[in-house]
């Protein structure tokens, strides 16, 4: 579960890293100050831990957590190797969607690549070399394929005609991501990792002169929700600086630091669980005075797949799952209060899992 901090140099990656995990990133005002990728953990934020914890006052709480990999700066030719490219490149392949932070803010102080902010321009620049890079991998396949086409196996057709799409569509410099596959043409393309397929987040990132402002007020910002909204892709509109300012506060210092801010949740914390949606995950919960736990599983996983996320004995002796929805649980107070009022389910290998069931699996190995 990686999430890739990816920009152009000095757009407030690193700043924003270490308001995400507070690792303390280098954040300097020159480019490639971040050579090796910076990798934190953070917790995904969620409430009803915090309510289950307060009911049965756990020895250990465990939250979802996601790993955040802070890339240093692409620019222009990274796909031929320009800059640091290559080796970032590899970095961007390794996780499993970008938070693609784009410089809103003026500040003379703060140098830019580039030589003037641009978050149209800063967005192509970075868009344009992962499609180089993807088109040299799509190109490979289909020589590949075309070739054991040839030698009689006729397999391969599928993915010739996969290429052959993509490559049309990325000649215009357009993310494979938006290519028209069908499911079929998809699963292969998937296959291939590209890094234009990756589901992306735009951090829009702001100055501190324009927090708390109509986001379709600033013009920089629109710019960016103009070529998200054409690929289907997500914005979030934070500031990097304020955020670094806030992760360093105590947490009742931070809860009335928002409060005056007129916020209701930081910046992070609704980067961190739009991060967790768009990876297609939920999470299941166990609740019990050793733990209150949150499990992290992929939307759509079945009762006994969820069951071997916490042991494989747990998958291989499925029995059944007794889940309760949270909200019964809190209204009722108790797990012996649900049951007597027959609010536990009893579910089967087939049963779908959903977000906030508050589970116990009953195995035999």
């Amino acid at each position: 579960m990686k999430l890739g901090v990816v920009g152009l140099p000095n757009v407030g990656k690193s700043t924003l890293f270490n308001a995400i995990t507070c690792a303390g990133a280098q954040a300097a005002n020159y480019p490639f100050c971040t050579i090796e990728p910076n990798t934190g953990v953070v917790a995904v934020p969620d409430a009803r831990l915090d309510v289950l914890a307060e009911m049965y006052h756990p020895e250990k709480y465990t939250p979802a957590v996601l790993e955040f990999v802070d890339i240093a700066g692409l620019v222009k030719g990274a796909s031929k190797g320009e800059g640091l490219g290559n080796k970032f490149l590899s970095h961007i392949r390794e996780v499993d969607a970008i938070v693609h932070v784009v410089r809103c803010f003026e500040d003379e102080n703060v140098i830019h690549v580039d030589g003037s902010v641009d978050p149209a321009r800063d967005i192509e620049t970075i868009q344009t070399e992962l499609v180089l890079a993807d088109i040299e991998t799509v190109t490979k396949r289909k020589d590949k394929a075309e070739h054991l086409l040839k030698n009689g196996d006729k397999k391969y057709a599928l993915e010739v005609e996969t290429a052959n799409i993509l490559l049309k569509h990325m000649d215009e410099l357009k993310p494979a991501r938006t290519a028209p596959l069908d499911k079929e043409q998809r699963e292969v393309a998937e296959s291939w990792f590209l890094l234009t397929m990756k589901k992306v987040v735009y951090a829009a990132n702001i100055g501190e002169d324009d927090v708390g402002k109509d986001e379709d007020s600033l013009p920089l910002v629109c710019k960016v929700k103009q070529i998200a909204a054409g690929e289907g892709s997500q914005v979030l509109v934070i500031c990097a600086k304020l955020e670094e300012e806030i992760a360093q506060l105590e947490p009742d210092e931070k809860q009335e630091f928002l409060e005056e801010m007129g916020i209701g949740k930081s910046g992070l914390d609704r980067l961190v669980t739009l991060g967790y949606a768009l990876l297609g995950y939920i999470s299941f919960l166990t609740a019990g005075p050793k733990e209150v736990r949150a499990w992290t599983i992929v939307n759509g996983t079945k009762a006994p797949q969820a069951a071997g996320k916490i042991h494989t004995d747990f998958e291989r002796g499925f029995i059944r799952a007794e889940i309760v929805s949270y909200e019964d649980l809190v209204r009722e107070g108790s797990m012996n209060a649900c049951k007597e009022k027959g609010l536990i389910r009893s579910e089967g290998k087939d049963y779908v899992m959903k977000d906030g069931d508050v589970t116990l699996f009953r195995f035999n190995v």
